[in-house]
């Protein structure tokens, strides 16, 4: 079974997309998004820089447009997917992908979950830093004891944290034991209490939505299990806004549901190199650029 999982925020890099865009569908598929998004999705893949894709109204439908553009790359020719996972915003592109939502659709939902999300960021200065290393029981009670919070259960020995910046920075400089602590560039304690104004918005947009029973095989953020009901998986995406990503779990669904590789979605990288430590052994491929697509479509036509 090759699983396709589609990467969350801060994984996007400026002109990121510049390589795909020299095919003029992928421009045109670009291009009806950004209508969807209210935002010029072609201008901010190609030539806005780092401070502008960071906009967390910017960097999630860039992230998930990405991930629809890549997917349809990957699946050209015929091509079916065996299963379908997305880390944090990268859900809504598995929501695409496995065709609960329509592309449009995705777009409109992310787009309110950006805007929605960076107003909540708004309200308390906070942030996010990875935890890499040391024993996990460890590591929350400590960060408890600073009072920020688990926010992505990534796997691999890694955890995210978030809360309040100054309490961020006391547990830098006093990290758990056998631990560093990594400030990640993302503006706002994402996945936990303080994105609470941000559900009720979603829903509402979720609302307007006519979510389908997926066409292939998808699991939730939530706790790892695979959801066979399109509402069902809606209603998860909505409240996972606020709760942490158990990320750690789904690579544990992966691997009892017999994994036999992993293809990432640009902008490709962190998902595997997570799957890499978690699931040894396991081939993958990060999807990056075109050039990629030679051996993920070599994986994924494999898998007979």
């Amino acid at each position: 079974m090759i699983i396709v999982v589609a990467p969350g925020q801060g994984s996007q890099t400026p002109g990121f997309l510049s390589p795909w865009l020299e095919d003029t569908s992928a421009w045109e598929t670009l291009s009806r998004l950004s209508e969807h998004a209210e935002l010029d999705l072609v201008l901010h893949a190609t030539l806005s820089d780092a401070d502008t894709i960071r906009d967390t109204r910017i960097a999630q439908p860039l992230i998930v447009a990405a991930g629809i553009l890549t997917l349809e790359a990957l699946l050209a020719g015929g091509r079916r997917l065996s299963g379908i996972a997305g880390h944090s915003v990268g859900e809504i592109t598995a929501a695409a992908g496995a065709g609960i939502l329509t592309s449009e659709e995705a777009i409109r939902l992310v787009a309110e979950r950006g805007r929605a999300m960076a107003e909540a960021a708004a309200q308390v200065e906070t942030g996010m830093s990875a935890v890499v290393g040391g024993d996990e029981a460890v590591v929350l009670d400590t960060i408890a004891s600073h009072g920020v919070f688990p926010a992505n259960y990534n796997g691999g020995g890694q955890l995210v944290v978030a809360g309040p910046r100054p309490a961020l920075a006391e547990l830098g400089a006093n990290p758990p034991a056998g631990s560093r602590v990594i400030p990640l560039q993302v503006a706002g304690a994402f996945h936990t209490e303080y994105m609470a104004p941000a559900v009720d918005r979603m829903r509402a947009v979720a609302g307007t939505l006519t979510p389908r029973d997926p066409a292939t095989r998808i699991w939730t953020n939530k706790d790892g299990s695979e959801v066979t009901s399109g509402a069902e998986f809606l209603d998860l995406l909505v409240g996972q806004v606020s709760s942490p990503v158990r990320w750690d779990r789904c690579m544990e669904s992966f691997a009892a549901a017999g994994v036999t590789g992993i293809i990432e979605l640009a902008p490709a990288g962190a998902l595997t190199g997570l799957a890499k430590r978690a699931l040894r052994g396991i081939p993958t491929v990060a999807v990056k650029t075109p050039a990629d697509l030679e051996a993920a479509h070599a994986l994924l036509d494999g898998d007979k």
